[in-house]
């Protein structure tokens, strides 16, 4: 028996994959790449403060004019602080020549923040050795206290002004900087403190991450609640559009219904009709049945599949007195007005006339529990007019919050009818309500 081992060979000119371990080393290289060293002196300026929070909003406008360099003004003055304590904690015996030291070597760094905040971190780690050069202290190495100050500072804006990942490449250089400081240059020191600097250094940027962390989820959680509300927006208008689509389904069907119906008894309403106008009638009854089919077929499907007509006719203004009466028995004062010489107006200006009148009421019961309201209803020569208006909230009933279904509904019908809408706040606290239908003039039959 023979055995045969099949050795598997790369083909040439095609590179060896790599494994998951050189990968992951390769991406970490490549982000420390892109985060501290590409473009790293790059002019990024530090953005004013917003001032429309809840608290700077109710600043006086000359000061709040000013806070919008609150966060330049810290800085600063974390920059002002860590001089001082590099200049005060040195024990050179020239205290002024330490000064021009402590401003080029401590404060220029944290100013540089501001401006080049990757460049600022690397200016920071420069200055370390120079400073620590020179000081004459032997306890607090390799950092000296102005050193230590400034970097702690450095490290927190940069973290504040970049990513979490970019702040940990900045802690992890700081702490390779301090190890290897030691391991070298450590003899004749009496103590290290690279520990603490790495201690404080993580906390800091550990509050920093859970603060861009915080802010990022808050971003997140608006975003999504804008979409939410865009959507809700949308169905609500859908619902509304079908609404609408239903009850002229209903109001079209049936005076379709009416002519087809009309058209097939006409001819028998007639004593020997001529073939001519029997053709006409039959004509005129296809067409409407034809039509009624077509009608039912594209509005018919937005109707529920648990949708049912109503049996009663829909709506007019003359059921608008039934409405009152409900409306006053549920605890609205309500006043009707007309105005203008009262006709009959098209089937569809009445029904979106009466669901107008019917969903304003509804919204004064729900937003001014105990309020008056009125209900104008002006026929003019081109059209129909409302106004619904209620007065503010009394009693001891508080106002019941809606979805904002009923103005969006109360706007379709309005476009949809090529008419005026306007709602304003009264200036009694009330709400007010002002449509306007146009109504083509009935065409006049020309005297032979």
């Amino acid at each position: 028996m023979t055995e045969t081992t099949q050795t598997q060979t790369t083909p040439p000119g095609r590179a060896k994959p790599r494994s998951p371990e050189f990968r992951l080393a390769a991406d970490a290289l490549r982000g420390l790449r892109q985060d501290l060293f590409h473009d790293a002196f790059a002019y990024r300026p530090l953005p004013r403060m917003r001032v429309d929070g809840p608290l700077t909003r109710r600043l006086p406008p000359r000061i709040r004019e000013k806070a919008v360099w609150t966060p330049h003004a810290v800085v600063a003055a974390a920059g002002v602080l860590a001089t001082a304590i590099g200049v005060s904690a040195n024990d050179q015996p020239s205290g002024q020549l330490n000064l021009p030291l402590g401003i080029l070597f401590v404060l220029c760094p944290i100013l540089l923040t501001l401006v080049r905040p990757v460049g600022a971190f690397w200016l920071s780690v420069a200055v370390v050795p120079i400073t620590g050069t020179f000081g004459g202290w032997t306890d607090d190495w390799p950092w000296q206290p102005g050193s230590f100050a400034a970097h702690l500072v450095v490290l927190t804006v940069v973290a504040l002004r970049t990513r979490p990942r970019t702040a940990a490449w900045m802690w992890a250089l700081t702490a390779a900087y301090g190890l290897v400081v030691e391991s070298l240059f450590g003899s004749g020191h009496f103590a290290s403190n690279t520990g603490p600097m790495m201690v404080v250094s993580a906390l800091a940027l550990l509050v920093v991450t859970v603060v861009h962390i915080r802010h990022e989820a808050a971003q997140k959680v608006t975003a999504q609640q804008t979409v939410t509300a865009h959507e809700r927006s949308k169905r609500t208008l859908l619902e509304e559009r079908t609404t609408i689509a239903r009850e002229l389904h209903d109001v079209v069907a049936h005076h379709m219904s009416v002519v087809a119906i009309q058209a097939e008894a006409a001819p028998y309403r007639v004593e020997n009709p001529p073939p001519e106008l029997e053709q006409a009638f039959a004509t005129i009854r296809e067409n409407a049945v034809a039509a009624l089919t077509e009608l039912r077929r594209v509005l018919g499907v937005v109707r529920a599949e648990d949708y049912e007509a109503p049996d009663a006719p829909q709506p007019t203004l003359a059921d608008l007195d039934r409405l009152l009466e409900n409306v006053r028995d549920a605890g609205l004062a309500v006043d009707k007005v007309v105005t203008g010489a009262i006709r009959e107006l098209p089937q569809g200006v009445e029904l979106s006339a009466y669901r107008i009148v019917q969903e304003a009421l509804s919204n004064s019961l729900r937003h001014a529990p105990g309020a008056g309201a009125r209900v104008e209803i002006g026929y003019v020569l081109g059209g129909l007019g409302l106004r619904i208006v209620n007065g503010p909230a009394r009693g001891l009933v508080k106002p019941s919050p809606g979805a904002g279904h009923g103005l969006t509904g109360m706007r379709e019908r309005v476009v949809m009818l090529d008419g005026e809408m306007t709602t304003a706040a009264t200036d009694d606290g009330g709400y007010e309500v002002t449509v306007f239908l146009p109504v083509p003039a009935p065409e006049t039959e020309e005297s032979a």
